[in-house]
């Protein structure tokens, strides 16, 4: 079959074509710039789930690109408002630049990914069998025609795939506006991350400080809404971020610096910018062999979400089904739980910042700020404010899709969601064996009787685990090959689908001899008790979409958006 065209090499783009070549699926990555990925103030903030996603995907550098956080503080004036401590989780802080360029090395070094830069996408075609796209040279101007089997639009905010496919990409054009810097400075809370309300010192409404590698810190300070200050000039022709310059900012910083530390420390000013928050949400994520993911399917970013980090999660949860689909291991209806469950994912986040805005920000009229201050309001919901930062609670917590992409299971042994196809919840504080949920990345055992964690095993299949404590105790070789385990290898080699099996010690919730299904991307579909292969199938066939023949895509015939 043709490759896998992926239109965009920015992160989101990288992770899918890597993602996709786990999975033994060839991709060509078009990319309208040279290749380069060059600095910014631009960071983002990697939950454990997706930075061992991005560990098995070939990026290894986390921990030395990224700083990790011990706490997370919020002060109102003079007052602490907030203090949680994260020494036992700690939260991995890095530059979006050094990511990508991770991403790119480990691209390059793949054989299964194509990587072809200066290519501008003008023209897109789809039929039964395929996706056509015409590309031109940025510097040459020639044209050229690429055929993928289907094509996934990871362009960005103002992505040409979105355009050309006329979806719609209705939403809020400014919920939030910030001025951003980078600075290296030494800051009197090394390690920790602050956000401050209202702070003592003249002119901000909130400034925000998280440390980066190499004595690196970036602030945001939430600016007024509307266009910028003459003071502030942006690009208008730049994309997030633009330019900021002027005497404005030189005085924001110093008298944030001054608030923190009582006196100007030597700091020195390595680039800032002028960042609008969006909220919007593509009206289709699949339009027949054609999807968008990441800044192209969706915008957020309020209350210190994380677009990116959803961004990865759409290249996880595409990438397995269609290299199922690739491999004509399930049919064409699997994709379409693509945009059921993260469609859904998304506008649950935004719908969450949506009712807690009004908590958050400042009310209007004098009156009514009085109470909402006298009420401690602010102080009842600080919490609020870590969950998008820190990647917890509504706002950042892993998705959990108790429908799945064949709909609730029927039988008592599989388990089941409400909800219907798609429904989606958060993992977090679901049981770690209700279906749908983000399974827990516990210690696991492989056939040949390497010593793993869960999550480096995902993407390659599905995972059997049978839960069996005390297999710590005793050396592999003794149980590999007795009682469930030659079993269940002959179960997993004739499931519709790869599978491998693995043993786990301790799984929360989950008796001895439990076996549970967890999906390429972390998800368990369900579980059995012991040994029984008829449900294990329902299982597998539930996860891809039915037991149904394998149909051929049609093209697309929907409206414009």
């Amino acid at each position: 079959m043709d490759p896998v065209i992926i239109v965009g090499a920015g992160p989101v783009g990288l992770a899918l074509a890597l993602d996709l070549a786990r999975h033994e699926v060839p991709s060509v990555v078009l990319d309208d710039g040279p290749g380069l990925c060059p600095e910014s103030p631009r960071t983002t903030v990697l939950r454990p789930d997706t930075a061992a996603q991005l560990a098995r995907l070939g990026y290894t550098r986390a921990a030395a690109d990224g700083a990790a956080w011990d706490a997370w503080h919020v002060l109102r004036r003079r007052q602490e408002v907030l203090r949680l401590d994260l020494s036992a989780t700690p939260v991995l802080h890095l530059p979006q630049h050094r990511l990508q360029r991770g991403l790119r090395d480990a691209a390059g070094a793949e054989p299964l990914v194509e990587l072809v830069p200066l290519q501008r996408v003008e023209e897109l075609e789809q039929d039964g069998d395929g996706v056509g796209v015409r590309t031109r040279h940025a510097q040459d101007g020639r044209s050229t025609w690429w055929r993928g089997s289907h094509l996934v639009g990871c362009d960005g905010a103002r992505s040409t795939v979105r355009r050309l496919l006329r979806v719609r990409f209705p939403g809020r054009t400014a919920v939030d506006r910030y001025a951003v810097a980078t600075l290296r400075v030494d800051l009197p809370f090394p390690g920790e991350a602050r956000l401050h309300r209202d702070p003592p010192w003249r002119g901000d409404r909130e400034a925000l400080a998280r440390p980066l590698p190499d004595g690196v810190w970036r602030l945001d300070w939430r600016l007024p809404p509307g266009r910028p200050s003459p003071a502030e000039p942006v690009d208008p022709h730049a994309t997030w971020p633009g330019i900021v310059t002027g005497d404005t900012l030189v005085a924001r910083v110093r008298a944030t610096l001054a608030g923190w530390c009582g006196e100007v420390p030597r700091y020195e000013l390595l680039a800032a910018a002028d960042h609008t928050v969006q909220q919007r949400l593509a009206g289709r994520f699949r339009t027949g062999r054609c999807f968008l993911a990441g800044d192209a399917a969706h915008l957020h970013g309020a209350l210190g979400m994380q677009n990116l980090d959803d961004g990865l999660r759409d290249a996880a949860n595409l990438a397995w089904k269609l290299a199922l689909v690739w491999h004509h291991h399930a049919g064409d209806a699997l994709l379409d739980s693509y945009e059921a469950e993260r469609r859904g994912a998304v506008g649950a986040r935004l719908r969450a910042v949506d009712q807690a805005m009004p908590l958050l920000r400042p009310v209007k009229g004098w009156q009514q700020a009085r109470r909402s201050l006298l009420s401690g309001s602010f102080r009842r919901h600080a919490p609020l404010l870590a969950d998008g930062t820190l990647g917890t609670g509504r706002f950042g917590s892993p998705p959990a899709y108790p429908g799945g992409p064949g709909g609730p299971a029927r039988s008592g042994g599989t388990g089941g969601g409400r909800g219907g196809r798609g429904a989606t919840a958060l993992s977090e504080g679901m049981a770690s064996t209700a279906p749908g949920v983000l399974v827990p990345d516990v210690p696991v055992i492989t056939a040949d009787g390497a010593h793993h964690r869960l999550y480096e095993r995902l993407g390659r299949g599905f995972l059997l685990v049978l839960v069996a404590p005390g297999t710590g105790v005793w050396a592999s070789e003794h149980w590999l090959g007795a009682g469930l385990m030659p079993r269940l290898a002959a179960s997993a080699a004739a499931l519709p689908a790869p599978a491998e099996v693995v043993v786990a010690e301790v799984y929360e919730g989950a008796a001895a001899h439990t076996v549970l299904l967890v999906r390429p991307d972390g998800h368990l579909v369900g579980t059995v008790q012991g040994h029984r292969p008829e449900e294990l199938r329902e299982l597998a066939d539930r996860a891809r979409g039915g037991p149904a023949a394998l149909p051929t895509a049609e093209p697309a015939t929907e409206p414009a958006g």
